[in-house]
């Protein structure tokens, strides 16, 4: 027992790595998620083609794969570095591979939210002279935003979820070392994983309650 309280703050402190990579995924995903989401429903061909494509190649692909390409090809070889310090600019790759990722499945439920906004309404902002990014910041997705709270926040809890393979971008490594090395020296894999999974449980459930609320309380009557 002395030996896992020992190891213990590393444990906790690598957690904390994976609620601050969440975090930033969260945010970056929602963006790039709204902008593929603007390009797929674009009136322009080339960007429809281009959002659509990168949906569907993005969404089938492995994440590991995603992470992997993320630390092996745009960093070894490409040599794209966010800091000159070897964890932030992992960190920063993961979190960049993460947010790619994630953008493909917000984008496609902010798609699903625009099929629920009334064609009357798009066809009205054209009436009264709104161009197509008007249109579509200003009335179609404020709506398809509240029409999806609930599967983004499905969204969102997978993404926290997927922050356990980090590793495969280079992130978290010593974490996983430490891990392995409390198992080999302890012996108690058994609380060390239902400790694990009370810690994602406290992350994501105040999501799915927070969003579930949400979603009832912006819920639209139509």
């Amino acid at each position: 027992m002395d030996e896992l309280i020992q190891y213990a703050p590393d444990l906790a402190r690598g957690f904390l790595e994976n609620v601050k990579l969440s975090l930033v995924g969260v945010v970056c995903s929602l963006i790039l998620g709204t902008v593929l989401v603007a390009m797929r429903v674009s009136p322009t061909p080339v960007l429809r083609a281009a959002g659509t494509i990168y949906v569907n190649v993005v969404r089938n692909t492995p994440l590991t794969l995603v992470l992997a390409f993320s630390a092996l090809g745009l960093s070894d070889t490409l040599g794209l570095a966010f800091s000159s310090v070897p964890r932030t600019n992992s960190f920063w790759l993961v979190a960049m591979g993460l947010s790619c990722y994630t953008a493909a499945f917000v984008c496609e439920a902010l798609r699903a939210g625009i099929n629920t906004v009334p064609l009357g309404q798009a066809e009205a902002a054209r009436a009264i002279g709104l161009t197509f990014f008007q249109s579509l910041t200003l009335i179609i997705l404020p709506q398809a935003f509240r029409a999806v709270v609930a599967p983004l926040g499905s969204v969102m809890i997978a993404m926290i979820k997927n922050t356990t393979v980090a590793t495969a971008g280079g992130f978290l490594a010593d974490a996983a070392a430490v891990m392995k090395e409390t198992f080999d020296t302890t012996g108690a894999s058994i609380p060390i994983f239902l400790g694990i999974v009370v810690a994602f449980m406290a992350v994501t459930l105040p999501v799915g309650f927070f969003t579930g609320w949400l979603a009832r309380r912006l819920a639209v009557a139509r």
